[in-house]
């Protein structure tokens, strides 16, 4: 019996290990103010970067992804550079980010919850993402506390749900139910209003070797 939940676990594992292939990328450059969007079914990704070059406000947009688990052997990043990741209801993605910088102006990871389409029909408030960025120690070390100087690096895990009036979102709602045809055929059917923020997002930054 135990030689068979054995064997399970290690089926189990290996299924696993196929799940998450790593997709290799040699080299990624995002021109000046350009965005590279990754999309996809799988809900999961890990991606290994040789080399990525993020020019002054380019953007690396993940969508649809719970979870992102991204290897960057040599970064080379401008002002105000972004990567963002949101699972397409409302959630952040979960980041796992290891880099190797070699320079830094300023990094933005966002992993904010978006707001509820209060109205809509609509997901709730989304919770914001847990971001786990290690940075190689005999490369550029990233600061958190000036981000008009260089090297800085803010991650946003802000939950959705706190910019919206919840008078207003039910007072449009109420006038929606009060124009909409008889049996409210005027509104969208399913979730329209979500009163709770979501849960805010966690965030640890540390260095390797």
């Amino acid at each position: 019996m135990k030689y068979i939940i054995f064997s399970l676990s290690l089926f189990f594992a290996a299924y696993s290990a196929q799940a998450q292939q790593v997709e290799h990328i040699q080299k990624l450059e995002i021109a000046k103010k350009k965005r590279k969007s990754i999309g996809g079914r799988d809900s999961t990704v890990v991606i290994r970067i040789d080399t990525l070059i993020m020019k002054d406000q380019a953007k690396l947009e993940f969508f649809g992804k719970k979870d992102v688990k991204l290897e960057i052997g040599h970064a080379i990043i401008g002002n105000k550079a972004v990567i963002s990741g949101t699972d397409g209801k409302n959630n952040a993605t979960n980041f796992d980010i290891k880099a190797n910088i070699q320079s830094l102006g300023s990094l933005y990871v966002i992993a904010r919850g978006w707001d509820a389409m209060n109205g809509t029909k609509t997901f709730p408030n989304g919770d914001g993402g847990e971001v786990k960025f290690a940075y190689a120690s005999s490369g550029i070390v990233p600061q958190t506390d000036n981000k008009k100087g260089k090297n800085y690096l803010m991650v946003d895990v802000q939950e959705g749900g706190l910019r919206g009036n919840p008078t207003s979102d039910l007072r449009n709602i109420y006038s929606q139910i009060q124009t909409s045809a008889p049996g409210l055929r005027g509104i969208p059917q399913g979730q329209v209003y979500s009163g709770s923020p979501g849960k805010k997002g966690k965030v640890e930054i540390k260095a390797y070797d």
